[in-house]
């Protein structure tokens, strides 16, 4: 008899399709404008060839590493996602249950609908990181931060790539707007939003909840580097992880400001249309960041093979969230451990198959990159105040 189990990420994606809410998929699915970097960020994997080794012993593969000084099973990790009750209505709590059980480090999202608490009691001995968007009004990013601190996140996740939301014109044609039932439980009085029973009756919204489901009307604009990290390092001892660098600027930036990482991403293209695929943008950050910090990746990985390559190329821990959000919706917290291990089992087989036997191997002599295939100019003037133009990067 045929099985009719997903073999593979792909296989995952169309039968998560088959069972979500046309709006709840389009949410999940789309990106910003004409989705260009959405498509870029998978496709580009294919303009990297791997490059593997012969006659070496891989009887033995370990897939351990370390991430901020801390022993973990696998590089693997869960990216944040919001409103994760549209796939299934265990929502975060299965998710995080898929997590724990592969060992994977969890970033909550600031706006899930189940709350921190209840997500990390979870926990079988994986690490959960709380992302963080800072708004003008600083007291409700502080409460948030102190509280995840307090309930044992080892990491806060500030997000810098959306000061303003990007336009997603599957979500404008969709109408799209979440189910009046999901609510934003961190932004709930705990007491109420992890009642043994359920939320007492009458629960209403509060303002501080009314305050997170308006978000576009509510990020800092203002927010810099100079006014951001400072600040948050001094609100909290948690290591500061800076969620959409893409170049290497930014990268010393994060440096100077004494974050502990920075994780390379484009928001999975949702927000500036035209930006690097984010393998694209990995070189250069992995090459201003040095020995100074860790570096960690996400954008468009759907295979054993991405993750293989984004490790090459120097990112420390790959993370997704698109794979695991399909395997919610197909079969909650099963699914979602079933996306984990179709990626767990084919970065292992990539491993074997390439002759690296443990994640310290895995370096950038196992891959073919593409030829440059863009540059960048900036203006500059001679002496004489004469215009000049410099080629300052070749991607």
């Amino acid at each position: 008899m045929v099985s009719s189990e997903p073999a593979c990420i792909s296989d995952l994606e169309k039968a998560a399709e088959k069972v979500m809410q046309s709006g709840a998929w389009g949410y999940y699915d789309s990106g910003a404008n004409n989705e260009q970097t959405k498509y870029d960020n998978v496709s580009a994997y294919d303009q990297y060839r791997l490059h593997p080794r012969m006659l070496r012993d891989v009887s033995q593969i370990s897939t351990e590493t370390t991430i901020l000084g801390e022993k973990v099973r696998t590089p693997l990790g869960i990216a944040p996602c919001a409103l994760q009750k549209l796939a299934h209505p265990q929502g975060e709590q299965a998710m995080s249950a898929a997590a724990a059980e592969h060992g994977s480090i969890m970033i909550l999202s600031t706006y899930s609908t189940t709350s921190m608490e209840k997500v990390i009691a979870q926990a079988d001995g994986n690490s959960y990181w709380m992302q963080l968007y800072v708004y003008e009004n600083r007291e409700v990013s502080e409460q948030l931060v102190r509280r995840a601190e307090a309930n044992g996140f080892k990491a806060i996740v500030v997000t810098v790539d959306a000061p303003v939301l990007g336009r997603r014109l599957v979500d404008v044609r969709n109408r799209f707007i979440p189910l009046p039932h999901l609510r934003l439980e961190n932004f709930m009085d705990p007491a109420v939003a992890n009642a043994p029973g359920g939320y007492p009756p009458g629960a209403e919204y509060s303002e501080q909840e009314t305050f997170g489901a308006t978000f576009g009307a509510n990020g800092d604009q203002s927010l810099s580097w100079e006014n951001c990290i400072p600040w948050l390092k001094s609100i909290t001892s948690l290591p500061i992880i800076v969620k959409g660098v893409l170049t290497a600027e930014d990268t010393a930036l994060a440096i100077k400001y004494g974050c502990a990482a920075v994780i390379v991403s484009n928001h999975g293209g949702r927000q500036l249309d035209g930006a690097l695929a984010t393998i694209d943008a990995l070189p250069q950050v992995v090459e201003a960041a040095g020995d100074e910090i860790e570096v960690y990746f996400d954008g468009g990985v759907r295979r054993g093979s991405d993750i293989f390559k984004a490790l090459a190329l120097g990112a420390r821990a790959v993370f997704f969230a698109r794979p695991v959000l399909w395997g919610l919706a197909y079969d909650g917290q099963q699914g979602a451990k079933l996306a984990l291990d179709l990626l767990q089992n084919e970065l292992e087989l990539t491993m074997m198959l390439t002759g690296t036997r443990n994640i310290a191997e895995i370096d950038e002599s196992y891959v073919y990159q593409p030829v440059p295939r863009w540059v960048r100019y900036e203006s500059t003037k001679d002496a004489q105040g004469k215009k000049q133009r410099k080629l300052v990067a070749k991607i």
